[in-house]
């Protein structure tokens, strides 16, 4: 069966709509004259209602995000997120109204338990949690191992949940711990998080002990290769991303990046230069819609606001989880409010990609659950993913287009890793 969908796979790239089926026996010709529908309707004289076509688009296609937070959310404070909550930004029922169908589960581990120990203890808690929703809601919610189990989840109206790890941490410098986690359903690991690790060094931390990549880093990166895992260059150093494009025999993702172009000087955003060596080698770079990733002036705004309550916890003597900070926060907020992006900021940035390389190597990585109350007007939560396909229809982009962002790049990248696994 696997097989089978595979090939279906295959065939839905050749013809650029990875999810053209929607019935479960629907075949070349079919798809063919979708197409061809389509280019009827591009070609038509009336007016186009681009809130409607979005519409349409979100649920013809797969929506495949690369990250988003939904586990360490439940870990800090469990909500059923089968049915409504009032907290966070996924549920069943908004994922099903924005058209979300493969939500990548992050399986986070925080950086400081590189040091403290534990990273790989709360990675299995994490994975379980995720196998927990699948097998309570089986309906809902089905583990996705592969590109053909997205597609087969699909065609039977049950949203797919497949894993990233966020942070090599878990594998506590064991190289069977790759293996342990792919065969636990991780098909990505962002190598380190926001500081530098034993694999990898970080984009966020100025101790940089690897100088790049470790040697047991750039053992892991062949190790994925091997296996068929993806490679996720998140949160990576400059040197540390060369590196993996050095040592990778395949294509490597970046989860939930954005473009530096608009945030000068903030590292853990991709320069141009390292957009282009990513799509040279075929990877994709998956935007990340937090505010601070996408708006130098909210960055601004945020940094002036760290700066000014690191002053007062100095000037008082007291940590960040004194409850004075949280009421100097509020007070300062009061006076200065968070600047939040817009969703015609974010689209800025697929827009800067594609220019540069093209439209088939970017793709969606929220960063939902996993960037607080910092996402832009317009892409609130994960009901939002129409008003992103509204915007991009409006600024020229055709269907075509909207679905490889939506998901035919990502599964274009995952096939290739796991077709390069298979030959060795």
């Amino acid at each position: 069966m696997k097989s089978m969908f595979l090939k279906l796979l295959l065939l839905a790239l050749s013809l650029s709509v990875v999810t053209a089926c929607q019935q479960e026996e629907q075949a070349t010709d079919e798809a063919v004259s979708n197409l061809e529908v389509v280019a009827e309707v591009e070609v038509s004289d009336k007016p186009v209602d681009f809130s409607a076509k979005a519409e349409e688009i979100s649920k013809k296609y797969i929506i495949a995000d690369t990250h988003v937070d939904v586990p360490y959310r439940l870990l800090e404070k469990y909500d059923d997120v089968s049915g409504s909550t009032e907290g966070g930004d996924f549920d069943y029922p908004r994922a099903v109204k924005g058209g979300l169908d493969a939500p990548f589960m992050s399986i986070y581990t925080p950086a400081d338990l590189e040091e403290k120990g534990g990273s790989k203890a709360q990675a299995e808690q994490l994975i379980d949690m995720v196998e927990k929703m699948a097998a309570d809601s089986p309906e809902k919610f089905a583990i996705a191992l592969s590109p053909g189990d997205l597609l087969r989840n699909f065609r039977q109206g049950v949203m797919s949940l497949p894993m990233g790890m966020e942070n090599g941490s878990p594998l506590e410098g064991d190289l069977a711990n790759v293996e342990h986690f792919f065969k636990r359903g991780i098909r990505y690991i962002t190598l380190a998080h926001s500081l530098s690790n034993h694999l990898s060094d970080s984009s966020y931390d100025e101790a940089r002990p690897n100088d790049g990549l470790s040697d047991f880093g750039r053992a892991v990166v062949k190790e994925m290769n091997r296996l068929g895992m993806m490679v996720d260059v998140s949160h990576l150093s400059d040197k540390a991303f060369y590196d993996v494009l050095e040592v990778s025999e395949v294509p490597v993702i970046a989860s939930h990046s954005s473009a530096r172009e608009f945030t000068p000087g903030f590292e853990r955003n991709m320069s141009d230069e390292m957009i282009k060596a990513l799509a040279e080698k075929g990877g994709v770079i998956f935007i990340n819609f937090g505010s601070t990733f996408v708006s130098q002036a909210s960055r601004d705004n945020y940094d002036a606001y760290k700066e000014a309550r690191q002053k007062f916890m100095d000037e008082n003597g007291v940590s960040v989880e004194h409850e004075s900070v949280m009421t100097f926060t509020e007070q300062y907020r009061a006076e200065k409010p968070f600047e939040f992006a817009d969703l015609a900021i974010v689209l800025n940035h697929f827009d800067h990609v594609i220019d540069l390389v093209g439209v088939d190597y970017v793709g969606i990585g929220s960063d939902y659950d996993g960037v607080g109350d910092s996402l832009p007007t317009g892409l609130k939560d994960v009901s939002t993913y129409p008003n992103l396909i509204e915007g991009l229809l409006v600024r020229g982009y055709s269907e075509d287009d909207i679905a490889k962002i939506l998901s035919g790049n990502l599964l274009r990248v995952w096939t290739q890793v796991e077709n390069h696994a298979q030959q060795q």
